[in-house]
């Protein structure tokens, strides 16, 4: 099998986990967790594995020009973006919260075109334009038939997210082009740790361990081992191989598997609001891909 597709089946495994984690991590906070405390818990753990394995890998020096692209990953990569999308997912729902994940390309190929100068097209900025209006239309108009506390703040939230973490693939692709993805995740997250330490710390110290259930320590399990530790991972790995835009694609599949999960569970449900949006957004990503296609066979 060719390294380009082991890339492609670790982008798969990664959005397929995304979309669970959804509803996982809404059952998990605000009730026993708080967001911030949740992602002090993430980050600390996720941490101390990814340096545990790094043991086992090839050492490699990371050169001091270095330090201040990874401080940017860091920032947007793992910590302002996990701040911004578990605060706003405590607060909308686990379907709205996965549509709005949906405006990652868009928002690559926007900072792209601005970062890194590539072309705009008409056909891109109505693709743009279209895409963007789907999540600006759920932003503003799901809260009526949705259960969650605040859901403009909370899909606005992490619509934040989104752009942050699509900015996080843009600088973290250099770097993996010339360092092993163990070393720069176990570097990514230390200085995250120290980041999120002082928003999550006085969260992480409220908890009351003794009266969460045992299938909530299972769930908060899951975040921290597969959702924080081995997708990052399958992302890193992928991102090798694949371009940035390429691997913000399988952001596709999360709303479809968030949307499933959730109405097995009974966590969500669907409504037109939800619906249009979903079209919306995919319109819009759809017709910016094809542009870059076509591009690409030209």
């Amino acid at each position: 099998m060719s390294s380009r597709n082991i890339a492609l089946i670790l982008a798969f495994l990664a959005a397929l986990i995304y979309g669970v984690s959804f509803t996982i991590a809404k059952e998990v906070m605000p009730l026993y967790i708080k967001p911030y405390g949740f992602i002090l818990l993430r980050v600390i753990g996720a941490t101390l594995l990814f340096w545990l394995i790094s043991f086992f890998a090839k050492k490699e020096k990371i050169e001091r020009q270095d330090y201040f692209r990874i401080c940017l990953a860091a920032l947007f990569g793992a910590s302002l973006n996990m701040l911004t999308f578990f605060k706003g997912l405590s607060l909308t729902t686990p379907i709205s919260a996965s549509v709005i994940m949906l405006t990652t390309p868009i928002l690559v190929l926007v900072l792209s075109t601005l970062i890194l100068k590539e072309k705009v097209t008409i056909l891109k900025i109505i693709g743009i334009f279209i895409g963007l209006t789907g999540a600006f239309f759920l932003i503003v108009y799901g809260q009526d038939m949705a259960s969650g506390k605040n859901t403009i703040l909370g899909n606005l939230l992490v619509f934040v997210n989104a752009s942050i973490y699509s900015l996080y693939l843009i600088i973290v692709k250099r770097l993996t082009d010339k360092y092993h993805p163990l070393t720069l995740v176990k570097w990514i997250y230390s200085f995250g740790l120290l980041i999120v330490l002082p928003f999550g710390l006085s969260e992480l110290q409220e908890i009351q361990w003794q009266q969460i259930p045992i299938n909530i320590y299972w769930k908060i399990a899951f975040i921290v081992i597969f959702t924080t530790f081995l997708t990052y991972l399958f992302n890193l790995f992928a991102l090798t191989k694949l371009k940035p835009t390429t691997l913000s694609v399988f952001i596709y599949l999360q709303p479809v598997i968030a949307t499933v999960y959730a109405l097995i569970t009974k966590s969500d449900t669907l409504n037109m609001v939800k619906i249009i949006a979903t079209l919306l957004i995919f319109t819009g990503v759809y017709i910016v891909t094809m542009t870059n296609r076509n591009k690409q066979i030209k």
